[in-house]
């Protein structure tokens, strides 16, 4: 019998179930063989540069040979770097660390923590793979002590390095750090202390990891084909037009979008302190992010308390649990009426997640817009960020982003944090030895930025 109603474009599923994160001989071996072509095919990395090599050779020493506990504090600025680093810890780091006399006591590898979120949207092949790798996945706003038990117990019994993003999720950021989440620090301190609990004499150290992208001739090529692509969208594009520079181009674009969102959420004008000069783009954007955030939540029904990222994070879990339905097994045998009306929670969810999806881009798209002379990484970063702000504003998400591929991925690695050694002050002041703690983590990724770009290479230009 046919539905008497028009299905949404989404409809109500039982939530996803995956097996226990576990370490799968067969997903190992495939991603040996296969991650590398993943790489060069979806990312076209062409090579991996690691510096300060000694700290992450002598952190992964320690831990695979049972002397510490490693938490691996990556930056995640792009979206591709849990693969990126799964594929070179299983395949290239123990190659690496023999050259410089370095013997690990296993073969190496890393346990991630990733959100829901990523076998909800990834589809089947995270799901195959996610569990078959150790990695762990958990909520970002819904208690879940299930996943809680499970980080602990591979933090205290090792050996391997749990990863995981102090960012919380992607940050399109690379040579700036926007903000970073007060969990892995956290997380560090309590498995400090089971460790001591639990008779186990060995340090908890944090690795701090930054990654950043560079572009060679072909990325000037590719910069230029995004830059047209962006420009289509917004009606600018004309062939034989006279090409204006980068920054006049990508300005007049990024108006266009900013403009066409004040429209749709109806947002007027300002000044600065009541005088004729119009607020900046930053400011401008910032209001976009609160009213986009706002009609989620009307939407949705949700609560309006917190910080953005806390209410972002609030609406995007409720949106993913209309889609896939906890319990949804107790529906079976439900009328079409019940069903119908599911589905129409979940495509009022769907498109509550298009404006979340917006609020996630925007809030850090608010930089400064790069000049003319500024490098190709800088550019390019700016426009893919740009395309993804037309695009989300089209009703995009994050799979629609546009990534130019780097000629170089270099791996900037930073001296541990050693969170044993800051068990006395943690215990006497929990709330100031955490923020201590993770401004020197900030501090690492900052020291890490400075560095690379100070490398002369081709690549920097």
């Amino acid at each position: 019998m046919r539905r008497p109603y028009k299905k949404p474009i989404v409809t109500a599923s039982p939530d996803i179930k995956i097996p226990e994160p576990h370490l799968s001989k067969l997903v190992i071996l495939l991603l040996k063989r296969l991650t590398r072509l993943y790489l060069f095919l979806f990312m076209g990395v062409a090579k991996i540069i690691l510096q300060e090599d000694r700290y992450l050779f002598e952190a992964f020493e320690r831990a695979l040979a049972g002397k510490s506990r490693c938490i691996l504090a990556f930056r995640h600025p792009n979206g591709g770097e849990p693969q990126l680093l799964t594929w070179f810890f299983l395949s290239k780091l123990r190659k690496l660390a023999a050259k410089k006399g370095v013997r690990f006591a296993q073969a190496p590898h890393s346990v991630f923590v990733y959100s829901y979120d990523v076998i909800r949207w990834g589809g089947w092949v995270s799901r195959f793979i996610m569990p078959g790798i150790g990695a762990m996945p958990i909520y970002h706003a819904k208690l879940d002590s299930k996943s809680m038990v499970r980080i602990f117990n591979s933090i205290i019994n090792g050996p391997y390095p749990l990863a995981l993003a102090p960012e919380g999720k992607v940050s399109y950021m690379t040579d700036s750090v926007p903000r970073l989440e007060q969990g892995v620090i956290r997380i560090g301190f309590q498995a400090a202390e089971r460790l001591v609990e639990n008779g186990i004499d060995c340090p908890l150290e944090i690795l701090p990891l930054s990654i950043h992208f560079r572009f060679g001739s072909w990325g000037h090529f590719t910069l230029e084909w995004l830059l047209r692509k962006i420009e289509r969208v917004c009606g600018f594009y004309r062939r034989g037009r006279r090409k204006l520079p980068f920054t006049e181009r990508v300005r007049q674009c990024m108006d266009y979008v900013l403009k066409a969102n004040e429209t749709r959420y109806q947002i007027k004008g300002g000044t600065v302190d009541g005088n004729n000069t119009p607020l900046p783009f930053e400011m401008r954007l910032e209001k976009v992010v609160y009213a986009a955030l706002e009609t989620a939540e009307r939407i949705m029904d949700a609560k309006s308390d917190g910080d953005i990222l806390t209410r972002m994070h609030r609406v995007n879990q409720m949106c993913w649990d209309r889609i896939y339905i906890p319990g949804m097994e107790d529906f079976k045998g439900s009328t079409q009426v019940e069903q119908g009306i599911m589905d129409l929670q979940a495509g009022e969810a769907w498109y509550a997640g298009r404006h979340i999806g917006l609020v996630e881009l925007c809030w850090y798209f608010r930089v400064p817009l790069p000049q003319n002379e500024a490098t190709l990484h800088a550019k390019v970063e700016y426009a893919q960020n740009l395309w993804d702000f037309a695009n989300r504003s089209m009703g995009g998400a994050f799979k629609n982003r546009v990534n130019i591929f780097p000629r170089r991925v270099i791996l900037q690695a930073a001296p541990v944090i050693n969170l044993s050694e800051r068990l006395s002050a943690y215990k006497s002041d929990k709330k100031s030895t955490i923020a201590t703690t993770l401004s020197d983590l900030e501090q690492s990724y900052r020291d890490c930025i400075d560095t690379v770009a100070k490398v002369k290479d081709f690549f920097n230009k």
